[in-house]
């Protein structure tokens, strides 16, 4: 399965700070993979489309039933806008049942800093707490 690098959807206004989610998906068994990466893929679509969205990337690592996606926001409303929308909202409930944990962080970054890398995210996703 592949990585998805960074794809930058909109240019931020300079001087201005993104908000940033970075989160982790490990599903309870490989007959899961294949179905929550068709839907992962589903959501990346919906995000290269939102209103507010400024760059995602996705990266699956299926032997270990572990998804990862990083993306950069104009504001939090925006962000929160796209989880309520179709296909997000369907994905989410249709997904709940097989997923083994999730892990989310936000932090926000000068819209400088942008493209992000995995550098950053890696170190908060595995941070405690």
């Amino acid at each position: 399965m592949p990585t998805l690098p960074w794809t930058t959807v909109d240019q931020p206004e300079p001087g201005t700070d993104a908000v940033v989610m970075a989160s982790r998906f490990r599903v309870r068994g490989f007959r899961h993979v294949l179905p929550f990466f068709i839907a992962a893929m589903r959501v990346h679509a919906q995000v290269r489309r939102a209103e507010g969205a400024l760059g995602v990337s996705l990266v699956a690592h299926p032997l270990r039933r572990e998804f990862r996606t990083l993306s950069a926001w104009r504001d939090r409303d925006a962000l929160n806008a796209m989880v309520r929308t179709e296909p997000h909202r369907s994905v989410m409930v249709a997904q709940k049942e097989v997923m083994a944990d999730s892990v989310f962080r936000f932090w926000t970054v000068p819209v400088a800093e942008l493209p992000l890398s995995w550098v950053d995210a890696e170190q908060r996703l595995e941070a405690r707490g």
